[in-house]
């Protein structure tokens, strides 16, 4: 593999650990980062920003955080100070180039109507195809010169939160255009830095838009800044889970969602006869803890009438869960931050028109807290028409990839890692690399496309039944274990990382398990 020409787009969380992996086997990939710096989203991450996931679970397998952090949820800062020493240490750096963004991307020397025919991926099942293709990327620097690179293979790790923001459309004459003051999106905030940001805010009268992560990161930020004097407004469209810690009624979340034996509760895609007869027959001890936990967790949501319509297990299931900011339900009961439940919302010259409210919310500032479009990023990666629409399939499929999070089945010599929704996404996608190394290096090859195309069936059964209108999240949140043990029998390794039989079944599982992952492989001997 050393003289195959393998790109890695990204340089965050996903592709440092790619490129870290196949350093280790030989190969020189190139890594293509549009930003200056490292990180993808923890680059330019707002100042009240913190891990959502606990240190020991968010972390790469093979590197602990330093003895220096302590704290259970990291900030920004030192998460950033994390990922660029890992890249450091592991001779990452001197593969990235930085400022340059991939504009587009081609696929020569095979035509469409022959892949499409194609019974095995990519033509013979193997990562570098029959050697007939490679892909020929545009890529500008930051003078906007564009050069034209080669690829025997790309790895695009470009990440489902950042680069496209998801904008709310308005009716003529009900969006920004007829608004006095100013108007924009959460991505822009964070670009922002945080001095110009809270300077920006500061004396203003704030509405956000938005109830996940973002919007109540921000709206902290604005509380901070400004007290009660100019309370900001959260506009609420959905209530959503917003927990203060993974503990219930005292007891740490994680034994009963992290370890093998929350997910026997659970059917899974490809299970079997057996399993699914025990996830049936679980089925009330599963109903039975959440509800336990939505008495513990809706106690402040109700003085504010904010307890979700949907259950918690849909939320953890979907990965529509969020810790909240330190002292989040104090500043409502203060008055820095109030919030307006409306389903929808539009804007006006003072401000924002909400249900329910005779006149608008009077604002200078309205920043949406409202997301990413992920799929987007996938597919305007692509200029072939071709691969546009089979990228990332139709609004009532889940995107096509095959072990959910790696390759579009239709697409030759090309992974995705990184595209996921999980409790620790670094912690994923770092066995997902060690996963794709050995595949580009020929351990192990793909099975056929029938065999794949009904895998990523029984995922998306799995997802439209857990996750409801969410589904193309890609969750994997309340299955890690059962997908990490797909991926660990593709590499030949033991998929059983324990000690012993009640230790498989009730330990969490975490990225420690996973350190030694390919010490005894069968992949190894190849």
């Amino acid at each position: 593999m050393e003289k195959k020409r393998v790109v890695i787009v990204g340089a965050g969380v996903s592709g440092l650990t790619v490129c870290k992996h196949l350093l280790e086997l030989g190969c020189q990939p190139t890594v293509f980062e549009a930003d200056t710096m490292l990180g993808g989203v923890w680059a330019r991450a707002m100042a009240s920003t913190k891990l959502q996931t606990p240190r020991s679970m968010y972390q790469y397998s093979d590197f602990p955080w330093p003895e220096s952090v302590t704290e259970e949820f990291p900030s920004h800062r030192q998460v950033a100070a994390y990922l660029d020493a890992y890249a450091r240490h592991f001779g990452v750096l001197s593969c990235v180039r930085f400022g340059h963004r991939v504009a587009g991307m081609e696929y020569h020397g095979v035509g469409e109507q022959a892949m499409a025919a194609w019974e095995e991926w990519a033509g013979n099942g193997q990562a570098f195809g029959s050697g007939a293709g490679e892909w020929q990327l545009s890529v500008a620097d930051a003078d906007g010169h564009v050069e034209t690179h080669k690829a025997d293979f790309v790895v695009l790790c470009i990440g489902m939160f950042s680069g496209v923001p998801d904008i709310p459309t308005f009716p003529a004459g009900k969006g920004p255009e007829v608004f006095d003051g100013q108007v924009i999106h959460s991505m822009d905030y964070a670009k922002m830095g945080t001095s110009k940001a809270k300077e920006m805010i500061r004396g203003k009268r704030v509405t956000v838009v938005g109830y996940m992560k973002s919007a109540l990161d921000i709206a902290t930020e604005c509380a901070e800044v400004n007290g009660t004097a100019h309370p900001c407004t959260m506009v609420v469209r959905t209530k959503h889970w917003i927990v203060p810690d993974y503990s219930v009624w005292g007891i740490n979340g994680k034994n009963f969602t992290l370890n093998r034996f929350s997910e026997l509760l659970i059917h899974k895609p490809g299970e079997g006869f057996l399993l699914s007869i025990l996830a049936t027959l679980l089925t009330p001890l599963r109903w039975a803890f959440y509800k336990l936990a939505e008495s513990y967790y809706s106690i402040p949501m109700k003085k504010h009438g904010m307890v979700p319509d949907h259950s918690l297990f849909h939320a953890l299931a979907a990965a529509f869960i969020c810790v909240s900011p330190k002292d989040h339900y104090k500043r409502l009961e203060e008055g820095s931050i109030m919030l307006k439940k409306s389903k929808t919302f539009s804007l006006c010259k003072e401000g924002v028109l909400v249900e329910g409210e005779p006149s608008p919310v009077k604002s200078d500032v309205v920043i949406f807290g409202t997301g990413f479009k992920g799929d987007e990023k996938i597919k305007d990666m692509f200029t072939s028409e071709y691969f546009r629409s089979v990228a990332i399939g139709s609004e009532s499929t889940t995107v096509p990839l095959y072990r959910v999070h790696k390759s579009c089945i239709k697409i030759p010599q090309l992974a995705v890692i990184g595209y996921s929704d999980t409790h620790s996404n670094i912690y994923a996608s770092d066995i997902r690399a060690k996963w794709l190394a050995r595949f580009l290096d020929g351990s192990f090859r793909l099975p056929n496309v029938a065999a794949m195309q009904k895998d990523v069936l029984e995922w998306e059964k799995y997802m439209k039944r857990y996750c409801g209108r969410y589904f193309r999240r890609s969750s994997i949140m309340i299955l890690n274990t059962w997908y990490n043990d797909q991926l660990c029998r593709d590499m030949g390794c033991n998929p059983w990382r324990k000690k012993g039989f009640f230790s498989e079944l009730f330990e969490v599982y975490g990225p420690g398990d996973y350190a030694n992952l390919l010490s005894n492989s069968k992949s190894k001997e190849h």
